[in-house]
């Protein structure tokens, strides 16, 4: 387990980490999210003790990492792929780890098999493609082979069978009942590998707890309805009270509704429908309405949504904030 307490670091001016504490547990892969310079690399390099916090504290499995004797046994980390002498082989940089924490020198080619690196353990590091340079580090992060992991950006340069890989790997380290931590700028992804999230913005806590409670409570759901009286449809809708926006597919999304409430009101006025859905939202929108207020830099917003058929017209420009100022 990982366990952050009141965790602060300052960088003159910056504040990068401001009183962030949360938990990662066993048994679950967990991400952590943030927009850009939301602090999560400082949080990470703090939790391995290359930053030292300000305030605060970090102790896995009950102790802070500084305090193990043979801390590649107990936390496996990858923070930078390309942290690798370009002269070494692969087998040769894992042998010579191995020796540096007292692991024999045959661990390098079990975790090199483990990666898919076999066929290459002899080439040198420097000439890696970005995708081999992050599995040669998972198979560092992985020779001590310890409880406790810790991934910043592993899918980075992975073709998409390397990222499913990654994926299972991750499940499955996380199925044996070891601590799996890892940040992610790929939302489908996270969505896809991560139970529980702790999401950060501007070096403070957003959210903390299962990615499906956090997807749900930023987003929402929406009623996909499409009919060939659509343009009947949404006025009666909207004087129900219900929100209604424009779909690509021609019909309309409704939100705060249920797809009993669309089809009641849709049979009371005579209307036929084509199709009646309800639709979860995504970790992507999920992120985007949580942290929107919190991104490092900003650019203009989207272009206009096409108007809704039957809507009243919108009001006048600079009403309504763009989707990434929210």
């Amino acid at each position: 387990m990982i366990e952050v307490r009141g965790l602060t670091k300052r960088y003159r001016s910056t504040l990068a980490v401001d009183d962030l504490t949360f938990e990662v547990r066993p048994g679950v892969v967990t991400g952590f999210l943030g927009p850009n310079g939301a602090g999560k690399s400082t949080t990470m390099r703090m939790v391995l003790d290359l930053d030292r916090p300000d305030a605060g504290e970090v102790r896995i499995d009950g102790r802070p990492y500084r305090d193990h004797a043979r801390p590649m046994r107990t936390v496996g980390a990858l923070l930078d792929a390309k942290w690798v002498h370009p002269n070494r082989s692969a087998r040769r940089h894992l042998q010579w780890m191995a020796a540096a924490t007292g692991l024999p020198a045959t661990r390098a080619d079990e975790v090199l098999e483990l990666v898919g690196l076999t066929a290459v353990a002899g080439k040198r590091a420097g000439t890696f493609s970005l995708g081999m340079a992050q599995r040669l580090g998972i198979a560092g992060a992985l020779l001590g082979d310890p409880p406790v992991l810790m991934f910043d950006e592993p899918v980075n340069g992975l073709d998409p069978e390397g990222i499913r890989w990654i994926r299972t790997l991750m499940q499955g380290l996380a199925a044996e009942g070891r601590t799996v931590f890892v940040s992610s700028h790929l939302l489908s992804e996270m969505a896809l590998t991560a139970t529980e999230l702790v999401v950060i913005g501007r070096g403070r806590l957003i959210s903390h707890g299962p990615t499906a409670a956090f997807v749900d409570g930023a987003s929402g759901s929406s009623v996909l309805v499409r009919s060939p009286a659509i343009t009947d449809l949404v006025p009666v809708v909207q004087a129900a009270g219900f929100g209604v926006t424009p779909d690509p597919s021609g019909g309309a999304r409704v939100t705060g509704a249920s797809t009993e409430q669309i089809g009641e009101l849709a049979a009371a006025a005579g209307i036929v429908l084509h199709e009646l859905t309800q639709v979860r939202g995504s970790l992507e929108e999920a992120f985007m309405q949580i942290t929107g207020g919190d991104v490092e830099f900003t650019a203009g917003g989207p272009p206009p949504r096409p108007p809704v058929p039957g809507a009243p017209a919108p009001g006048p420009a600079g009403t309504h904030r763009s989707e990434v100022q929210r």
